[in-house]
């Protein structure tokens, strides 16, 4: 598990390769990953965007934004945390993301940018 905290927000992820729906042959290669946002803050907050970055070993380089995650904005009290998966495609067995959620301070027009950490794509038969 990777885990970095930002303004007191704990972003922890674990990624897994997902062989069922990849298709070396075809260059697919499908990734899941789960996420937990946890609020060590005295404060409440709002994820309002994300942004990735997303690497795979042939060199190419992908930015991915929008709103919320999942189909969400939620809502994180002080001591809470909110969970979520959500899957990476590749056209390589090797990759890396990571990137950052635009998060609001509840209460104030106060925004603060959240580091999410970078984890690896790693499909298991690339190990020797």
């Amino acid at each position: 598990m990777n885990t970095q905290i930002t303004h007191g927000i704990k972003i922890s992820v674990v990624a897994a390769f997902q062989a069922q729906h990849s298709n070396p042959i075809e260059n697919k290669y499908l990734f899941s990953y789960q996420i937990e946002i946890e609020n060590l803050s005295d404060k409440p907050v709002q994820l309002l965007r994300r942004n990735w970055i997303i690497f795979s070993s042939n060199g190419t380089r992908k930015m991915v934004s929008g709103d919320g995650v999942v189909g969400q904005q939620p809502y994180i009290q002080p001591g809470h945390m909110h969970q979520y998966g959500s899957w990476c495609p590749l056209s390589t067995a090797i990759g890396r993301m990571y990137g950052t959620y635009e998060m609001l301070i509840v209460g104030t027009d106060q925004q603060i940018e959240v580091d999410i950490p970078a984890f690896d794509l790693v499909a298991p038969f690339t190990y020797n």
